[in-house]
């Protein structure tokens, strides 16, 4: 086989802002540009991340149409699938197909589709202990699902965390787990990096990026930044909502905390931040840390499962704080702001994209008969 010509089939719920689907997409990208013929298939056909007019679209259903999340809806959504999945089969096969997230995971299984890989981008025990904090029997269920889809199977965790929990946490002993990074364009980064995007604070500040949710730990930032009493803006990199404004209000430091919204190309904003701080419980490997350290911005993190340690080398690991330790995260803060560290070019080649490509032209060589 070709590797330098491989026919390779992408399955994804649809195409909206998470970073998942960002990751995805900038995957797809890469590998046509190493000349593989990408065909990417959207069981809804929601877009707010344009694909790259050399990615093949196909979406099962009609523009802006969501996809029934229930039994008959998976099922409904598997034979429309397999249906076209066949039909682009039908001058080649395809030499793999990647998926990525449960639903569409469980979408892929019931249609049946040949040499897949699923590509697991978190720390699925985690989000089944947060799940148990509220309803154990559905936590129980959640974690039955799981082993029920992927033990057996071939899967691709995005970090050595990740592996480690779906081999030991969730105790798919039987699945033929590799790991492979989230890829990373150094040189693009570098360059969008170095535009100049209206309304980047002049003042010196702090950014965090991320969508406001629970896993991200908005409270325990807004704790932490009230006792650093840096003298900086905190920029918050997603979307304004009330209860996000809410939040901002009660934790008293309102007058240095500014809301930017989603930024289409965020590196600016990281590149001119004086640090980059994440502070979520669990992630599956932090993107937006790697981009910082490209950028060539200082980062402090909480040491959440998984991925910050695995990023954080050398002298970065004095900026790895504890989850939910919001004197330890002001600290480190602190710190970060006055002792930045330098940031060697050989601990972001693993993350570079000719390295992450070439470990996915080996998926073939690498899948296992699911059992």
């Amino acid at each position: 086989m070709n590797a330098s010509n491989q026919k390779i089939a992408l399955v994804i719920t649809n195409l909206r802002g998470g970073g998942a689907e960002k990751a995805f997409l900038k995957l797809a990208l890469l590998l046509g540009r190493r000349g593989h013929e990408l065909h990417l298939f959207l069981l809804e056909n929601i877009v707010e991340h344009e694909p790259d007019p050399a990615i093949r679209l196909h979406a099962l259903t009609a523009l802006g149409r969501a996809q029934g999340k229930g039994f008959l809806g998976k099922r409904l959504a598997a034979a429309r699938l397999r249906r076209l999945f066949r039909q682009q089969e039908a001058e080649r096969p395809f030499d793999f197909t990647l998926a990525t997230l449960p639903y569409a995971d469980e979408v892929v299984h019931l249609a049946g589709l040949p040499r897949v890989w699923h590509r697991i981008a978190n720390t699925l025990s985690l989000e089944i202990e947060n799940l148990r904090r509220s309803s154990p029997a559905k936590a129980a269920r959640r974690l039955a699902r799981y082993r029920r889809l992927y033990d057996g199977k071939n899967l691709i965790a995005v970090s050595e965390g990740v592996a480690e929990d779906l081999r030991h946490e969730l105790g798919l002993r039987a699945a033929n787990i590799v790991r492979l990074y989230n890829p990373f364009d150094l040189d693009e980064i570098r360059h969008l990096a170095a535009e100049h995007p209206a309304g980047l604070p002049h003042e010196p500040y702090i950014v965090h990026v991320g969508r406001f949710a629970p896993q991200k730990r908005h409270d325990l930032l807004l704790h932490a930044w009230k006792i650093a009493a840096l003298p900086h803006r905190l920029v918050l990199l997603t979307p304004t909502s009330s209860a996000l404004a809410a939040l901002i209000a009660e934790s008293g430091a309102a007058d240095s905390v500014v809301v930017a919204g989603f930024q289409q190309n965020p590196y600016p904003w990281i590149r001119a931040a004086d640090a980059l701080v994440l502070c979520s419980d669990y992630e599956g490997l932090p993107n937006v840390l790697i981009e910082a350290l490209i950028c060539g911005t200082q980062i402090v993190s909480t040491d959440c499962p998984s991925g910050p340690r695995e990023i954080m080398a050398g002298a970065l690991r004095r900026f790895l704080v504890p989850t939910g330790d919001a004197q330890a995260l002001a600290a480190a803060l602190r710190e970060a702001v006055g002792n930045p560290v330098s940031i060697s070019e050989d601990n972001l080649a693993r993350f570079s994209a000719d390295t992450v490509a070439q470990g996915y032209e080996d998926l073939p060589a690498r899948w296992r008969e699911p059992g």
